[in-house]
């Protein structure tokens, strides 16, 4: 048995998926600390944007990205880096600025990989972007979804939360997706320092629990689903509450039957057992009401965990999409979530064949 979702014909759609989130500059020094950095590596990535930027990438489909930017070279610069991961950029919208950010600017993150007993660490500088000002008028989504086609749209709590704009177009672009047939995933990804400036824990749950309506995929982690749906893992020990597996099954049925348009869940299992080793696996409600684990990944060595669970998102949506089966999904998305954090960056550098070479049991050897 396979999942309920009904998923547009290619050849009705320019787009396999596009995302609608805020894009970065990702600035990181390394393996050193930004507190002591003289030089930055400078990447892209943003929380919506890997998802799609994973499909095309790693998996060959088309995509595109509906964000904004302020119209100056470091704008630019984030073109060309989406550029250079082949998903197209003719649903950016370019906004006015006045040189200095007052009007708008585009988001920085510094970010940090962390090693050993030192976690990762961020430090965003993402306040009165572009996309954060811009509302539901800025972007033609009657156009997007029906005229070119979309099969399928990607966005997240990321998003959600930089703004009140932010909340009502992200409502705004899944009401009009649903209408024309666009199945929608959709990543909790609570951020409690993002949503405290517009109304903190309890407008993160109005938000998105108005989302969650119309929400084919939903994917989370056991945080996310409590901050921003209410659902908690009951009798959880806290230092093993990511391995307590039937408390998450028993959490995502819960969930079916509040928001019974959920055709899918996706939720990463991670124990973090220093900054550079963890154990990774996920699971995946679908197929009619079966609940998979995926193959687990114990002692897992990262070289750089962010993004991580978005190329988890990637590989997962990859699997719905061209098999519609939950349990080959989770497999396809804890495969690629893995390879994508043994190297620098929030975006994946895996291939498909890799990600397949390694859900059918591939090690490490030296390929030659």
């Amino acid at each position: 048995m396979k999942t309920e979702l009904i998923i547009r014909p290619e050849n009705e759609c320019r787009y396999d998926a596009v995302s609608l989130g805020e894009v970065m500059l990702r600035l990181d020094p390394g393996e050193g600390r930004i507190r002591t950095a003289r030089q930055f590596r400078a990447w892209e990535g943003g929380g919506e944007y890997n998802v799609v930027r994973g499909l095309r990438r790693c998996f060959g489909l088309r995509t595109g990205v509906i964000t904004a930017f302020a119209d100056n070279e470091v704008g630019m610069l984030m073109e060309d880096f989406i550029l250079q991961g082949g998903v197209d950029t003719s649903l950016i919208k370019w906004m006015k600025t006045d040189g200095i950010g007052r009007i708008c600017r585009n988001g920085i993150n510094f970010t940090e990989r962390g090693f050993g007993i030192r976690g990762a660490v961020g430090c965003s500088d993402r306040a009165n972007t572009a996309i954060s000002k811009a509302t539901p008028s800025d972007f033609d989504f009657e156009y997007i979804f029906g005229t070119l086609g979309v099969r399928w749209l990607h966005t997240g709590g990321i998003y959600a939360a930089l703004s009140e704009q932010s909340c009502e177009t992200v409502i705004e672009a899944i009401k009009i997706a649903k209408k024309y047939g666009t199945v929608v995933s959709y990543d909790l990804n609570y951020r409690p320092s993002m949503w405290s400036d517009i109304g903190g824990l309890k407008k993160a749950q109005e938000v998105n629990k108005e989302i969650a309506k119309y929400v084919d995929v939903m994917i989370g982690n056991e945080e996310d689903f409590t901050a921003c749906l209410g659902f908690e893992i009951e009798g959880n020990d806290e230092n093993l509450k990511e391995l307590n597996i039937d408390g998450y099954k028993k959490m995502i049925e819960e969930a079916v039957k509040v928001y019974p348009n959920l055709k899918a869940i996706g939720t990463t299992l991670r124990t973090v057992r220093t900054a550079t080793v963890n154990d990774w696996s996920a699971l995946c409600f679908g197929n009619g009401g079966e609940i998979y684990k995926a193959k687990q990944y114990d002692g897992l060595e990262i070289m750089d965990r962010v993004g991580g669970g978005d190329s988890f998102a990637s590989g997962l949506i990859y699997g719905l999409m061209t098999t519609g089966d939950a349990e080959i999904a989770v497999n396809y998305g804890a495969a690629h979530g893995a390879l994508a954090m043994t190297t620098p960056g929030d975006t994946t550098m895996a291939s498909k064949k890799e990600v397949e070479a390694l859900m059918g049991g591939a090690g490490a050897r030296v390929q030659r």
